[in-house]
């Protein structure tokens, strides 16, 4: 009887073995946990858990540092870049991307071959053979056995391929993963996979790629690359401020009597917010009260000088199912303002219910004086100097209000104030009255565009006059403009050529950005996924931003 038993556990160990050594999607994938990691999570729509069976025969599995991985591609190694629209509000669609780098003169051609670029810098290293890799040859001698799980165009899990019109042109297998389940994809060397967050645990979390490339009838991995993404129940709200002569958007000082714009920026990709009635409440802390408004942009005015915190919330009806009394939330204190419980419900008709959403923005402006506006009042000839006699001198009047300017530069450009030719900057001394006087010679007759800046720490305001100058010869080529002439208030003009040359050599004048490029002031969401991300894994500003043309100018 005892042999009897001996004989039985033999035969249960051995049978088990097979069960054991049999690799599972979470042996391959997400080795990797982080603390207070969990299994428990809901099922995603269209994935499958991790612990089905991994085909290690089909589908082998290097681990990190194998030599294989340095011949895993001909000519070095493919990099993949895995991006997310992340962060993501919970209900929302989260797309994923993944764009494989090849190594250098490598690309993908029509029908999915990878291929040598045409004119590529020479390298006695490269191939004198056209492709790299020729899947359209290897299909055509592939007879195509077994098209079932038996055969080998299948996923890791023995799932067959899906068959689309143009599918032998994919020869790239994606496995993503995250949250204990993963997603297969066939495809070329970009795909992109969406995922509905209804289902997602709110936080950062990690999403995995492990790519495999057609090798005959098996496949060799050849990347994999793993990064963080963020659902959130809170409105993902970006703010742009701009205002007109603020030298510096990125710095959250602005001046006093002039407007500011505020552009509210809701991070929606998938469109998730777009039957949504959407309001925001604005507090400028400045005593004004509270604005509350369906735009997405609103001007204010700041009269005083000082720090002021702004406040913004944005409120989303969103349309969803009503959920069982049983799962509404139970009242308990919070630090979040009244009414604007993220869960708060309300019954619309058909079944349906509100799920009012928020998002939030604050920051701290200051308000300081600056200048204000600027204007050319006055345009007159003088008599030519005695140095320069072809040449033809203006004297500009310029007025503004608000502080007083430290510098002035002019630029004179073609009549389309598009196209600089002579820039000159200097610093000026005035009294408590701005008016500054501001000489320019002219050697070539024709219509052309000065342009006026004054400036001072944290403001810098603009405006261009035209001006027709009637030369004795008209057709002699435009040369460099040979002195500029300054006066503050009732100060003598003084001749500045050497400020001139100092300013070229020793100043680059840079022109305004484009408004597409202002600074976005992004709180919250944006700086937590970068922080997250990395314990998941371990310049110079404008000085005076003028209308200047590098082709133009020496």
């Amino acid at each position: 009887m005892e042999c009897l038993y001996w004989v039985l556990g033999f035969l249960l160990l051995a049978a088990r073995l097979p069960l054991d050594a049999a690799r599972r999607f979470r042996d391959v994938l997400g080795s990797d946990r982080q603390p207070g990691y969990t299994r428990e999570h809901n099922q995603l729509r269209g994935w499958s858990s991790d612990e089905n069976d991994w085909d290690e025969k089909l589908y082998p599995v290097w681990k990190r540092g194998d030599a294989r991985w340095k011949s895993s591609w001909k000519g070095g190694r493919v990099q993949a870049v895995l991006t997310s629209d992340s962060p993501a509000l919970v209900g929302s669609n989260i797309t994923f991307a993944v764009n494989l780098v090849f190594p250098r003169c490598q690309k993908e051609d029509a029908n999915g071959n990878i291929v040598y670029e045409k004119n590529c810098r020479n390298d006695s290293t490269l191939s004198p053979d056209l492709y790299v890799y020729n899947w359209t040859a290897a299909w055509s001698e592939d007879s195509d056995p077994g098209t079932g799980p038996a055969g080998h165009h299948v996923f890791p899990d023995g799932k067959p391929f899906p068959r689309p019109h143009g599918w032998r042109k994919w020869n790239f297998v994606y496995v993503f993963h995250t949250l204990g389940q993963y997603f297969q994809k066939l495809g070329r060397c970009s795909v992109r996979i969406s995922v509905n967050t209804a289902n997602l645990t709110l936080g950062p979390q990690v999403m995995e790629v492990t790519v495999y490339r057609r090798h005959g009838w098996a496949y060799v991995p050849i990347a994999h690359v793993r990064d963080v993404y963020v659902v959130t129940d809170q409105i993902p709200v970006f703010v742009t401020m701009f205002q007109k002569n603020d030298r510096n958007v990125s710095d959250e000082t602005f001046l006093r009597d002039l407007p500011i714009m505020f552009d509210v920026l809701i991070h929606d990709p998938s469109h998730f917010l777009n039957e949504s009635s959407i309001y925001y409440k604005w507090n400028f802390g400045d005593n004004t009260g509270l604005f509350v408004s369906n735009n997405h942009t609103l001007n204010h005015t700041y009269v005083l000088n000082g720090t002021f915190n702004l406040n913004l919330t944005v409120q989303a009806s969103v349309p969803g199912p009503c959920p069982s009394p049983s799962a509404l939330p139970k009242p308990t204190p919070s630090s979040v303002p009244a009414g604007d419980n993220p869960m708060e419900l309300s019954e619309i008709p058909d079944e349906k219910c509100q799920i009012n959403r928020y998002g939030y923005f604050e920051a701290t402006l200051k308000i300081v004086e600056g200048i204000l506006e600027i204007n050319v009042v006055q345009t007159a000839d003088v008599p030519r100097p005695a140095l320069q006699p072809d040449s033809v001198l203006m004297e500009f009047t310029v007025v503004c209000e608000g502080i007083v300017p430290r510098e002035v530069c002019t630029i004179i450009s073609d009549p389309t104030c598009l196209l600089a030719q002579e820039m000159v900057c200097n610093s000026v001394h005035v009294d408590e009255t701005c008016l500054v006087t501001v000489r320019r010679a002219f050697k070539e007759a024709g219509m052309y565009c000065v342009n006026f800046t004054l400036s001072d720490d944290t403001s810098l305001a603009l405006t261009s006059t035209m001006v027709s100058i009637a030369g004795k010869d008209a057709a002699s080529s435009f040369t460099t403009v040979s002195a500029a002439l300054v006066s503050g208030g009732c100060l003598a003009i003084v001749v500045i050529v050497t400020a001139i040359l100092v300013h070229r050599k020793h100043k680059e004048y840079k022109p305004i950005k484009d408004s597409a490029e202002e600074v976005v002031k992004c709180k919250g969401l944006h700086v937590v996924l970068n922080h997250t991300k990395a314990v998941f894994f371990p310049g110079n500003q404008e000085k005076n931003p003028l209308l200047k043309d590098h082709s133009g100018i020496p």
